[in-house]
């Protein structure tokens, strides 16, 4: 076996000796975290995925749901079943304690070690710099009128100067790590809940809870609405794939299935309640602009700490996003410790909010790039999760850091055929089925607007790579 390239993408911490504390810098990258300094419970993940999912975006989401078309419950049954894909994210969760490695590093098993720099460029690096800036926009809309209700008026300057401030607060909690993150996100969560309680009983005087649209679906409109809405649901679980990133300081003989559980639950309840919760409020409200609709039904004294919580909610949700995405970085190969790519993504990630709210609608941004995703992002997890199963989570963090030509993950040329046969094959049936304000596929067209791409590509993807996988059981045994 060829023995580990040096550097600071597979090398040991960055600042080494330093231990995984909140307060302070974390030392590690994408190496391998040694058994010394795992710590922790798996019952710490149930706030660490709660936090970013107690979230404005998903009462965006919910109330898209109704601007598509559904009534109350249509949208609730999509709600608890596209949010069902959380079981996926907490399935690949229990490879990090396993490897004591990211999610980024863990990829090599299914897509090889140059397969996967390309895999994680797309899935991984570029998807999360999109969703730096969906959600810094919402945010940033959020601190525009704190500050125009201070009696500064919000001109362009003073609108780059907020969105580099949120931007810069959110990334230090990146750069801090780990546990820093742990250690905010149980108070996050409790705050964040404490006033989304508040708006809640708002939002629950003014429901119809009889809502019928005007002009009621049927047949095809009714199935292509229903696709759009799970798949503008489920975009949001498939997305991460970088549950491992927050799993990997727990002690190896951690239980899979508690961390795989608490994992899920934590991300599952709230973002079922807070989008079905976007979806009572588009029963009573015009959710076309959500921020202006909701802060109308609120008492004038509550309404600051709204707006306060939308900036913490996009600042949770993205301090997760910065931070894999600086492990994103390093695992394409770019040589840069964790806290400077973290900067570097940063500021990718700005220059796509200030596009996304001086150029282009807010709304429809959302909606599109979410949806559009889960081409990639589908497959992509579902082959994680594949890889998960077939190798019953058996995965050696130093065999996967090893980079060198003939090394364990080496394959054919860096490549693992089965891997990128499986994501080629299941993304582009997918696209052939998508149906998008951006793009629509021939086979959704001759449907009639039907978007089928997320059960392709999920069941594409997972059923390509096993098939493919089982037949070369060497590739297995590593």
């Amino acid at each position: 076996m060829a023995s580990t390239i040096p550097g600071p993408q597979t090398a040991g911490p960055e600042t080494p000796g330093r231990a995984d504390r909140a307060g302070a810098v974390e030392a590690h990258g994408i190496d391998v975290i040694p058994d010394a300094e795992r710590h922790g419970r798996a019952r710490d993940l149930f706030a660490v995925w709660a936090a970013p999912n107690v979230s404005y975006l998903s009462l965006v989401v919910g109330g898209g749901l109704i601007l598509l078309g559904l009534d109350l419950w249509q949208a609730l049954a999509v709600i608890v079943a596209g949010n069902l894909f959380w079981a996926l994210v907490g399935l690949v969760a229990v490879s990090g304690p396993a490897s004591g490695t990211p999610s980024e590093v863990i990829m090599r098993a299914a897509f090889g070690i140059r397969g996967n720099r390309g895999n994680i460029l797309l899935t991984g690096w570029f998807a999360s710099v999109c969703y730096l800036a969906l959600n810094w926009a919402a945010g940033s809309l959020a601190a525009f009128t704190l500050v125009d209700e201070a009696g500064l008026r919000p001109s362009t300057p003073v609108k780059v100067a907020v969105i580099v401030a949120v931007a810069a607060a959110t990334l230090a909690i990146s750069v801090y790590g780990h546990a820093t993150i742990v250690r905010l996100y149980l108070p996050f969560t409790l705050l964040l809940t404490a006033v989304f309680a508040v708006l809640t009983g708002c939002v629950l005087t003014r429901a119809d809870w009889h809502y019928r649209p005007q002009q009621p679906l049927h047949g095809t409109a009714l199935a292509a609405a229903l696709a759009a809405a799970l798949t503008l649901v489920a975009s949001a679980p498939l997305s991460y794939n970088n549950s491992a990133d927050f799993a990997r300081y727990l002690p190896r003989d951690t239980r899979p299935a508690a961390v795989a559980g608490w994992t899920a639950l934590g991300a599952y309840l709230p973002s079922v309640l807070f989008t079905f919760l976007g979806a009572v409020a588009g029963t009573a409200l015009d959710m076309t602009d959500p921020q202006d609709a909701l802060e109308a039904i609120l008492p004038g004294w509550f309404r600051p700490a709204f707006l306060l919580a939308v900036v913490l909610s996009a600042m949770a949700n993205n301090a997760m996003t910065a931070y894999s995405s600086g492990l994103a970085l390093q695992a394409v190969g770019l040589r840069l410790r964790r806290s400077r790519s973290v900067a570097l993504d940063g500021a990718v990630g700005v220059a796509l909010t200030l596009y996304a709210l001086l150029v282009s609608n807010f709304l429809a941004t959302v909606t599109s790039v979410l949806e559009l995703m889960v081409v990639l992002m589908g497959p992509t997890l579902a082959i994680y999760a594949t890889d998960v199963l077939l190798r019953r989570n058996r995965y050696d963090g130093q065999q996967l850091s090893d980079q060198a030509p003939g090394g364990p993950f080496w394959y054919r040329a860096g490549v693992n055929p089965a891997g990128i046969a499986a994501l080629v094959a299941a993304a582009g049936a997918a696209a052939l089925c998508a149906d998008n304000p951006l793009y629509t596929g021939p086979v959704a067209r001759a449907l009639g607007g039907v978007d089928l791409s997320l059960p392709v590509g999920v069941l594409g993807g997972a059923g390509v790579y096993a098939v493919v996988m089982r037949g070369r059981k060497g590739w297995l045994i590593r």
